[in-house]
């Protein structure tokens, strides 16, 4: 717990440093980059004005581990943000159709992204096969193979790898104000809806976060 806490006074302080320049790299991701495929009409937010009434239910659990968890007040819709598997080949949100996503934007250079990885990964081991998804997504965008290695040196073994080396998914999150830094953390229904997003990382398969999530799926 104590090292939970730890984690969540860190990651503004390391936030402020990403966006002031000092981690390689992270000017150009947040200024320079146009999102290639996952521009504003991926995301416009039609047929997702029930999702808003969905989302102001998770409210009242959004404490204690993820006590930062916003909740959704305007309709969008994310089926759109695509990014890649780890063979390449291309995938998007509205392949999950049907299942909760927990969409993860994650970098190796990123200190708080690599410290909440275990515990996305417990998450998905432990609803493995059922209606819902952590879809952990790298924005990193030199050697295609960090990212990969970095997760197999940290024991991951449930996470699927994706990646999308253009942070075009970063971007289009970012033009509807649900990104500004990272890890960036997006709750999405089964059609593709916003219900909320967590900035900074989260102890993802805590006893809060697993109540926050149940809420939305059935299967949790």
């Amino acid at each position: 717990m104590n090292e939970t806490r730890g984690i969540s006074r860190r990651w503004p302080i390391l936030g402020l440093a990403a966006i002031a320049g000092i981690a390689v790299g992270v000017a150009a991701v947040y200024v320079t980059e146009t999102g290639k495929g996952n521009g504003a009409d991926a995301l416009a937010g039609v047929d997702c004005a029930p999702s808003i009434e969905a989302a102001g239910l998770l409210a009242p659990l959004a404490k204690g581990d993820v006590a930062a968890f916003r909740v959704a007040t305007e309709p969008a819709r994310l089926s759109e943000l695509s990014f890649q598997t780890a063979n390449g080949d291309k995938k998007s949100i509205a392949d999950f159709k049907g299942q909760t996503v927990l969409l993860n934007l994650w970098a190796t250079w990123c200190a708080p992204c690599r410290q909440e990885m275990p515990a996305l990964d417990r998450l998905d081991a432990a609803h493995e096969g059922k209606d819902f998804s952590v879809v952990a997504v790298s924005i990193d965008t030199q050697d295609p193979a960090k990212p990969k290695k970095f997760l197999e040196e940290i024991g991951v073994k449930s996470l699927a790898f994706y990646g999308d080396p253009t942070t075009g998914i970063f971007t289009g999150l970012k033009g509807k104000g649900m990104a500004v830094g990272l890890p960036t953390t997006v709750l999405i229904d089964g059609e593709g809806c916003a219900l909320g997003v967590m900035s900074g990382p989260a102890e993802w398969d805590s006893e809060d976060a697993k109540a926050l999530i149940g809420a939305a799926s059935k299967s949790i």
